[in-house]
């Protein structure tokens, strides 16, 4: 989505494509203003809107295969990342049973109750990170997020080290993380891939996450 102040939409599109530019990522974008209106409300009163917002979405999952597909999670706060939660398992949903990839929940306006994992964020990437988000100009000038990216990455290995880690388990020896709540979509249905919480370090290649 693209916000709903549709007089910055075109500057948002530009933004979003300079900081996918600036990281090497491409980008697909879902139509000249991005999909609207995606949120718990249109979901329930709006049925027509929201098909057609489930299908642009599947069609592309269809497409592009993806092996991991990251998306806020369920009780992220923002309406805007609730919808796109709950878009994207509707669009799942559609695809034959036989579709399968790894789900990573993710948290931003919300804190997750139930994250089972803990990955170190290096300072290398952390100030990628940042260099990304600066390229947002019009949404860092009224918050800025980019500057306080790193304290909410280092309470993040606070946080971990209890979530994910367990109670009274002793912190990592890393300075900034992120949080995330890894599963696996198959059978036309989330399932854990793992029991307890993983705790991630930055040296450590992330492939075996992906395994099951």
């Amino acid at each position: 989505t693209l916000g709903s102040n549709r007089a910055r939409q075109a500057a948002r599109r530009r933004e979003l494509q300079n900081a996918c530019s600036s990281l090497g990522f491409g980008l697909i974008m879902l139509g000249a203003r991005g999909l609207e209106h995606i949120n718990p409300d249109t979901r329930a009163k709006n049925p027509a809107h929201w098909r057609s917002a489930v299908k642009t979405v599947a069609d592309i999952l269809v497409e592009q295969k993806p092996r991991v597909i990251f998306v806020p999670h369920e009780n992220d706060v923002h309406p805007a990342h609730i919808g796109v939660h709950l878009l994207v398992l509707d669009a799942l949903k559609t695809l034959p049973r036989g579709f399968a990839c790894f789900v990573v929940e993710t948290e931003f306006w919300g804190q997750m109750a139930d994250p089972n994992l803990l990955v170190e964020i290096g300072a290398e990437d952390l100030a990628d990170l940042i260099a990304a988000l600066s390229f947002h100009a019009g949404e860092v000038k009224r918050n800025s997020y980019h500057a306080r990216l790193p304290a909410w990455m280092l309470d993040n290995v606070r946080r971990g080290a209890e979530l994910v880690g367990g109670r009274g388990a002793k912190a990592p020896d890393f300075a900034f993380a992120a949080i995330y709540r890894l599963q696996k979509w198959r059978g036309g249905k989330l399932q854990k891939v793992f029991s307890g919480g993983k705790l991630l370090s930055a040296a450590v290649n992330p492939t075996g996450l992906f395994a099951a």
